[in-house]
């Protein structure tokens, strides 16, 4: 599997080793005195405790070099490679890992899926691939193929200690992104790359290349729409191919055909003009469809449409949207605005527009006192998606279509759009910031457990959807029931708090709601009426979700809700039969709330959303006596007005922006506060304008304006203020083309005279199906010709805005890519593949391409050996130098000890000796015994010469005489400290007699110390 071996990181530092022969000398010299052998140990540990710390900082490292391989195939199942394909791509990955991988080694095989996005199969893993029929990850959309995310998703996913290989299986024909550039960075990491062509079987196939219709068309001229379609046949054949086109446009919700025949396409490019009219100023859609008579002859459906859209400009158009449940509530203002040459397209809430490309056929949208959801009944609230109000801004913003609000007891904050896109584009905020007023509501949610699917998932969704629609200075309060009973989410014992300081708490606790079943509604009511009644606000509202099966809550309860003022509004879901939707319905028609029975999940956000709209009533205001507006400084949408306007019964009250563009030319006067006193507002947003009229158009507060004089030139000066300025036509003339995977900008300029305009600075913005704008350079490329291009990243339609020149009015138009580059005939990228195959990994050898995989080359295809060791070794790096310190720490405490300490050497093998010895010999004892007598005989004689000296006085001949008997005495104890066995005949018994006592010992020491002092006096 592999081998250790010892590196350093930083060998430079082993040239200190040079002062290792100093340190020996050093120590000849200076440790000769401790012997041999301790010398000679402390200078060997001094040059190793050196070497450690010269491999400490030469940084010294465990190299263990793996002989391991890790596999990773990629496999390619965009929608270009048919499913036999893909499914033959499998089958190879798997029997390849089985009759290659060497288990002996832990080789380590994984899979990975791509086409618009890359997804692992199998992670790289020590075992084979599992033998499975089709890959079971999620793969996205496989409309496009992007080989770049494949690479750069196995390259991440390798383990450190193998050696890499991928294996990819493709046509090569990448959509998106740069696989190239991704491979170089493979190969450079040290990674190999071998390439197993997908050779694709390219047909018959018919394909919609596009409708060509310019971006604008005058109103009631003829038009040619040409729809081009390219034929493509195998080979040398050209066999027409017959089929149907069909043709057609759209207008709002309206669809109509304007062709619709057999046609034959016996041409590689077939083009059909398709001549028709343009009839009134709108944004038309077209679609072009091809239906081949044999499905032979086109085997990809998804390259069978086509779509485009022009504009047919007017007098000038706009949308009015009202809400459903009033339909004709504005007829006056249609009519006036139709008098005033404005066209005007009615639309409720139950007929809105669905992309940001309809927008473009009006200059704008007028939002007639209409709320964002619809509907009493849970079945048909209808309401405006994030996806249409972000259209609807995006327009505004990017391609100067105007907006008008008009207000109305369900418009502005009152209406549900606080906190939407749209209050961000108004120049006005919905919400009340301001303490001085008493616009100030309450809203009060228990949520009980429901047996919906995902019931905890829905709740937390709808109580965050209300609490969104509230205002900063609204109150808000949520109980739920738990283990521990009834609780309210935050604020204490009190449960409401103000939303404005405290919505991300709120939100982070509605995400950790955990409703439980609740037994009794009776507990959770009766602390919201108490909460409710203490809190501070001019509306107060609650709503309950449940299944219904708590009991009723009691008749003094709901009695007290009543007093109050407080409705209940109900929503049932996952209900168990009629009693509990009934216990629910009770309790709202008691109090005067709103029964919801909610089938389906998904209606349930807009259902609280429209119920938080009831605590927005006291933004609505209605003084008594109405109020008389005035004019706070003259506007172009009030020239020739007068200053004598009608009064008006009442208005939304707002908040203007602290903003320098807000312009405010209308004001009420009440409330105090300006700032909250607009009656009408303005200001441009992006390249658009908006504004708004706080109060209504005639029916409820404005009755008595129906009458005024100047009723019609006042609200058409204020729509045409809004309306997107116009152009005037054939002297900008703007063409796309789609090319490499790009979209072309072509536009001519020219003045009035028909002369080309050079050195203009265009700039131009982009809007994708995504609706995320970017931004377009067009740069001039000839007289008069400018040009700019964007790379195409997904099929749909992509709305254009240029502006020519600086205060110049802008050019819009559009291109649609009707389909995935995917969905084009084309053979291999041969090209690509070589190219990846042909670069070499740092370390290792070049990849290798295969031949096509197909049926009949498939065994040839298994003989290749992917996990064949050609590639640089893995080398696994582990830090010692660590362990270098700790050892040549231990070893220099060794030195010391060594200098310091004498040992005798011998020591242990006596101490062996004695331990290990099972019994002592009769000669061991005796010689014990012996010499116990003598050390015994030796402090008696030290006692009795103690004695002695006592007794006599001090001389110098006398301590002379002392010492030299204390010096016999310790030179006959020397020599006895080995005792010897004296032989001597015994003249009793004729023998040798070896038997000592202690008597005749001390009577000899006696004379040989009188002996000594003879000696001496002689």
């Amino acid at each position: 599997m592999g081998r250790w071996q010892i590196g350093f990181e930083y060998p430079l530092y082993w040239s200190l080793a040079a002062l290792l022969p100093f340190v020996w000398w050093l120590g000849r010299q200076s440790l000769a005195g401790l012997g041999p052998w301790r010398q000679w140990t402390a200078i060997l540990l001094r040059c190793s405790v050196l070497t450690l710390i010269i491999a400490a900082l030469a940084g010294v490292q465990w190299i263990w070099i793996s002989d391991r391989l890790t596999v990773i195939y990629l496999l390619d199942q965009s929608d270009s490679i048919p499913t036999a394909k893909r499914q033959m791509m499998l089958r190879y990955a798997i029997e390849s890992t089985k009759s290659h991988r060497k288990a002996s080694r832990q080789d380590r095989a994984g899979l990975i899926i791509f086409g618009r996005e890359a997804s692992i199969e199998f992670p790289p893993l020590d075992e084979n691939l599992p033998p499975i029929d089709q890959p079971e990850s999620y793969l996205g959309k496989s409309d496009a193929t992007n080989l770049e995310s494949a690479l750069k998703l196995a390259q991440a996913s390798f383990p450190e200690n193998s050696a890499r290989r991928v294996v990819v299986l493709t046509d090569g024909n990448e959509t998106l992104g740069t696989a190239a550039v991704t491979a170089k960075r493979l190969t450079d990491d040290g990674i190999g790359i071998d390439i197993v062509p997908i050779r694709l079987d390219s047909g018959a196939e018919v394909l919609v290349e596009k409708i060509d219709i310019p971006g604008q068309v005058r109103q009631g001229q003829p038009v040619d729409a040409r729809v081009v379609l390219q034929r493509y046949t195998e080979g040398e054949s050209n066999t027409p191919v017959d089929g149907r086109l069909r043709v057609t446009r759209r207008v709002g919700d309206q669809t109509e055909t304007i062709a619709d025949g057999p046609v034959t396409l016996d041409q590689e490019i077939n083009v059909f003009p398709i001549p028709h009219r343009v009839d009134k100023p709108a944004g038309y859609t077209y679609e072009a469809e091809f239906i081949p008579d044999s499905a032979k002859s086109d085997s990809i459906p998804q390259n069978n449409r086509a779509t485009a859209f022009t504009y047919a400009r007017g007098k000038g158009r706009v949308m009015l949207i009202e809400n459903a449940d009033r339909v004709g509530e504005y007829d006056l203002l249609v009519e006036a605005l139709r008098r005033s040459e404005i066209e005007v397209e009615v639309r409720n809430t139950s007929n809105l527009f669905t992309s940001l490309i309809e927008l473009q056929g009006y200059d704008s949208v007028i939002l007639a006192g209409v709320s964002r959801s619809v509907g009493e009944d849970a079945t048909k609230i209808q309401s405006f998606s994030d996806d249409q109000i972000e259209s609807l801004v995006r327009s505004v913003q990017q391609f100067g279509t105007g907006i008008l609000m008009l207000g109305g007891p369900e418009a502005f904050g009152a209406g549900g759009w606080t906190n939407t896109k749209l209050e961000e584009a108004m120049p006005v905020d919905f919400q009340i910031k301001n303490t001085k007023l008493n616009a100030v509501g309450a809203l009060a949610m228990v949520m009980h457990a429901s047996e919906m699917a995902q019931g905890n998932y829905w709740q937390k969704s709808i109580a965050k959807a209300a609490l969104t629609a509230l205002g900063p200075m609204d109150y808000c309060g949520v109980v739920q029931f738990d283990m521990m009973g009834n609780s309210w989410m935050w604020g204490g014992r009190h449960g409401m708090l103000t939303v404005g300081p405290n919505r991300d708490v709120m939100r982070a606790r509605i995400s950790s709601m955990v409703p439980g079943d609740m037994p009794d509604f009776d507990p959770s009511l009766k602390m919201a009426l108490n909460s409710l009644t203490t809190t501070p606000a001019s509306v107060k509202h609650m709503i309950v979700i449940s299944d219904g099966d708590p009991d009723p809550p009691s008749p003094q309860v709901i009695q007290g809700f009543i007093s109050e003022g407080i409705k209940i509004s109900t929503v049932a879901v996952g209900t168990h039969g009629p009693a509990g939707s009934t216990r629910l319905q009770d309790i709202s028609i008691a109090t005067g709330g709103m029964y919801y029975k909610a089938d389906s999940p998904k209606v349930l956000p807009q259902i609280f959303m429209r119920e938080a709209r009831r605590v927005a009533r006291p933004l609505i205001y209605e003084p008594q006596g109405g109020i008389q507006p005035k004019i706070a400084f003259p506007h172009e949408t009030l020239t020739g007005i007068g200053s004598d306007l009608p009064p008006l019964k009442g208005f939304v009250l707002t908040q203007k922006k602290e903003n320098a563009l807000v312009e405010v030319p209308l004001l009420s006067p009440t409330p105090d506060e300006p700032i909250n006193a607009s009656l009408l507002a303005m200001w441009t947003y992006g390249l658009g304008r908006t504004a708004v009229f706080t109060s209504d158009a005639g029916k409820v507060w404005a009755s008595q304006w129906t009458n005024w004089t100047k009723y019609d030139q006042f609200f058409s000066q204020l729509v045409r203020w809004t309306m997107r300025p116009t152009v005037e036509e054939g002297k900008y003339q703007v063409a796309t083309q789609m090319r490499d995977g790009k979209v072309q900008v072509i536009v001519t300029a020219m003045d009035k005279q028909d002369r080309l305009l050079n050195f203009l600075e265009m700039t131009g913005t982009a809007v994708g199906p995504d609706l995320q704008p970017f931004t377009l350079t067009l740069k001039q490329k000839a007289p008069g010709r400018y040009v700019g291009e964007f790379e195409i990243n997904e099929s749909g339609a992509y709305i254009l805005n240029i502006i020519p020149a600086a205060g110049q009015a802008p050019l819009t138009t559009g291109v649609t890519v009707p389909f995935s580059d995917e969905y084009r005939v084309r053979q291999t990228n041969k090209r690509l593949l070589d190219e990846i195959a042909n670069l070499t990994p740092v370390g290792g050898s070049i990849g290798t391409i295969s031949e096509p995989l197909e049926i009949d080359s498939l065994k040839k295809l298994l003989a290749s050996d992917p996990f064949r060791n050609d590639l640089q070794r893995a080398r696994s790096l582990e830090d010692i130098w660590p362990w270098a310190v700790l050892l040549g720490s231990v070893l220099f405490f060794g030195d010391v000890f060594v200098r310091r300490v004498s040992i005798d050497a011998t020591a242990p093998f006596r101490w062996l000796r004695t331990k290990w010895s099972s019994r002592e010999s009769s000669a061991d004892v005796d010689r014990r015994t012996r010499l116990e007598r003598l050390r015994t005989s030796k402090s008696d004689v030290a006692e009795e010469l103690d004695k002695q000296r006592a007794s006599t006085s001090f001389s110098p001949d006398v301590a002379e005489e002392s010492n030299q008997a204390s010096s016999a005495v310790d030179q006959f104890t020397v020599v006895s400290a080995e005792p010897r066995v004296e032989t001597r005949p015994d003249s009793a018994a004729g023998t040798m007699n070896t038997n000592k006592d202690d008597t005749s010992y001390t009577a000899r020491l006696l004379e040989a110390k009188r002996r000594a002092q003879s000696k001496k006096d002689s």
